[in-house]
């Protein structure tokens, strides 16, 4: 599974699914990962960084952030699952570690590799068990 995501038939990148993310003023950060979808072949989980300005994470945020990538980039784009996060599991020179969150997004918790080279290895666990409250895998 690389950057690209191919949702019923269309294809997409994660890049763009992020810049319409971030462009949200109450989105500090945001990675974007695909995930299999019984309909759609490939879905797509978002991870929402915290906002800085400590905006509480609510349903009526997740509706407004998947309306607000609907409104700039399409229906197709809408993320099925978004997930608040205190922080992406990141290198300490600040590379988002996509593989980590392929595996935290289906459900496959073991095997994540090593994971003390993170800047904030805590980060992972913290996603972990956000994943399993969701239950979306």
């Amino acid at each position: 599974m690389d950057d690209v995501l191919n949702v019923s038939g269309h294809r997409m990148g994660t890049a763009e699914i992020e810049s319409a993310m971030v462009a949200h003023p109450k989105v500090a950060e945001a990675a974007v990962v695909g995930v299999p979808h019984d309909i759609k072949g490939q879905g797509h989980l978002c991870l929402r960084h915290v906002d800085p300005r400590g905006e509480e994470p609510s349903e009526q945020l997740r509706l407004e952030l998947k309306n607000w990538v609907r409104k700039e980039i399409g229906p197709i784009a809408s993320p099925d699952v978004i997930q608040w996060a205190p922080g992406l599991p990141k290198t300490r020179s600040g590379k988002i570690m996509r593989r980590i969150l392929r595996k935290i997004a289906t459900a496959e918790y073991d095997g994540l590799g090593d994971i003390s080279t993170l800047a904030d290895p805590g980060v992972v666990q913290h996603l972990i068990d956000e994943h399993k409250i969701m239950n979306v895998a």
